[in-house]
């Protein structure tokens, strides 16, 4: 079974969060939600508040097979703020791990240069910050070991794609099939 760690920071956009973990879930895979606060508790950036699976500094990522992260304002700031997960994405990519990151978490793997050269979308407003990237406005842009996003919008095709790169396409189209999504 893969494993996947879903880094939350307060303001993360519900959506595009809990639509990767939902779906992911739905198809047998293990994803963990993981706060990088102190606490396990998290706010999303409509206010909703809730608990996370583990925190950061109290988990050991070495099983892991992908690390995703959602977009929202203030939420992609903090992460990218957080010194220990910057580090560990940085880590886990330059190994050949799956990333992935949806609206205007992209520009958190642009600023570590996981993008120089390779094709990645995110939010609108975010795509000045993919530096050296080649953008796309496709809804989810896939390029080795990224997986980039657009934003709440594409949020079911950037659960599925992360599904179809761990447990192959049949997997995402039944997964699509379930939740009554055409794609």
């Amino acid at each position: 079974m893969s494993k996947v760690y879903i880094f939350l920071a307060d303001g993360f956009e519900d959506i595009e969060g809990l639509t990767v973990v939902d779906l992911m879930r739905r198809a047998g895979i293990d994803i963990q939600t993981v706060s990088i606060k102190a606490t396990k508790e998290v706010i999303t950036s409509h206010g909703i508040s809730l608990l996370t699976d583990c925190i950061f500094s109290e988990t050991d990522f070495s099983d892991a097979d992908m690390l995703v992260l959602p977009g929202g304002m203030p939420g992609t700031r903090y992460l990218g703020e957080y010194k220990p997960l910057t580090d560990l994405l940085t880590d886990f990519y330059n190994k050949g791990g799956k990333v992935a990151a949806i609206c205007a978490a992209p520009s958190v793997f642009a600023r570590l240069g996981f993008l120089k050269g390779r094709k990645a979308t995110s939010y609108p407003s975010f795509m000045d910050k993919l530096t050296g990237a080649v953008t796309t406005e496709e809804s989810v842009a896939v390029d080795g070991n990224v997986t980039t996003s657009r934003g709440l919008g594409t949020a079911i095709d950037f659960a599925l794609s992360l599904i179809a790169q761990l447990c192959g396409e049949e997997k995402a189209a039944e997964i699509a099939d379930s939740v009554v999504y055409k794609r």
